[in-house]
């Protein structure tokens, strides 16, 4: 079925930029996808073409009931939606790999020059090179994740209206050169059933966990950073300070005795000396 290991490579170094999620989508795709169907798929469906029986004896009419019946093989199938799926991640980590290699640049440039120079601190990664995942390297990865869904999702619903959930024993087939409508008979189709309703569970939870790390990055990424600006935000608010500014008792009673002085028209003289008074006492206080 050919060597997976250039692509498993190629994933496994997509872990050290992924979320908890992410690498348990990872963890799914190798043990589950790509290390059962290329140990036990094969064997599975190595007599799919070769085992089909047809009750006639016209040439070439197994073959076109076959390829009627079967426009592509289960296995090239998921061999193509593992690729697919994989082709997103595989695109992000391009980016992070270049993110990576512009803050190590940059780092080497602060160095050399020294800490005079104006230069901006690396915002991605840290000084081990572990990716932080937020900013542009964060709308990359939500972009992946949501082609991963898309592509799941046609393919799912792609191997429905090719050929079903359950391999049929027995399919009936007139197409040329067949003399008649002729019955031809599938070899293991329960086995095989089995093994395509397990494909198909394996591709559902991978959908699941993708959509599980979408909701995982907007609470624990968007979500803190709003949190973080409405704090900000109400610590401006003179309102939140209004309690440091309150009067006492005391001095909201002597405010009050100034201004029933002031509008009862009593003499200018001992209304401004009662209120220089108050006043005073006020700043006393």
């Amino acid at each position: 079925m050919g060597d997976w290991g250039f692509l498993s490579s190629l994933l496994d170094k997509v872990q050290s930029h992924s979320t908890v999620v992410g690498k348990i989508w990872m963890s799914v795709l190798f043990i589950f996808r790509i290390l059962v169907l290329g140990a036990a798929a094969e064997s599975v469906w190595g007599d799919e073409q070769s085992s089909l029986v047809c009750n006639t004896l016209q040439p070439g009419c197994e073959n076109v009931c076959y390829d009627w019946q079967f426009p592509i093989s289960h296995i090239r199938f998921w061999v193509l939606q593992i690729i697919f799926v994989s082709t997103p991640t595989l695109v992000y980590l391009g980016h992070a790999v270049q993110v990576i290699h512009n803050e190590n640049k940059l780092r080497e440039k602060k160095k050399i020059l020294g800490d005079g120079h104006m230069l901006k601190e690396p915002k991605y990664t840290d000084s081990q090179g572990h990716v932080k995942i937020k900013g542009n390297l964060l709308g990359s990865y939500l972009t992946q994740l949501f082609f991963k869904i898309i592509l799941e999702i046609a393919f799912i619903v792609g191997q429905y209206y090719l050929y079903g959930f359950i391999m049929v024993a027995k399919f009936t087939c007139s197409r040329s050169p067949c003399p008649y409508t002729v019955e031809c008979f599938m070899s293991r189709p329960t086995e095989k059933t089995i093994f395509i309703i397990f494909m198909l569970a394996v591709a559902c939870v991978s959908l699941l966990l993708n959509v599980i790390e979408v909701f995982y990055l907007l609470f624990t990424r968007v979500g803190c950073r709003k949190r973080r600006s409405h704090t900000v935000t109400t610590a401006k608010n003179p309102a939140s300070l209004s309690s440091s500014w309150q009067m006492n008792s005391e001095d909201a009673l002597k405010q009050n005795k100034l201004n029933k002085q002031f509008e009862s028209g009593q003499s200018l003289g001992g209304s401004l000396d009662g209120a220089k008074e108050d006043m005073q006492l006020m700043e006393d206080h």
